[in-house]
């Protein structure tokens, strides 16, 4: 019985060694996999993008006029494109009303 025994506790102490190594070596995969290199490709030149968003930003500017002058001004929302309209706006922010 008591070789019985050493053989277990023999046994379960090479398990044991053999743990850290395998440990190890999946250690070695994830800092492999770590190691990878990302490439990063722009689908998108930045010329592109610039312009994407100058482009939003002016409808941006155009449909809040419109709101602004159409819903809360009482007036016709399509009369912000006229030049009129803009003439009579800095009209009456310079004090020269008519």
């Amino acid at each position: 019985m008591t070789d019985e025994k050493q053989n277990k506790i023999q046994k379960n102490e090479f398990n044991s060694n053999t743990n850290p190594i395998k440990t190890s070596r999946s250690k070695k995969t994830e800092d492999t996999q770590k190691k990878t290199i990302w490439v990063q490709m722009n689908l998108i030149p930045i010329w592109a993008r610039i312009l994407i968003v100058l482009l939003l930003l002016i409808i941006a500017i155009i449909t809040g006029a419109m709101v602004g002058y159409g819903v809360l001004g009482d007036g016709v929302p399509s009369d912000v494109l006229k030049k009129e309209t803009w003439t009579h706006i800095l009209d009456i922010i310079r004090g020269e009303q008519s």
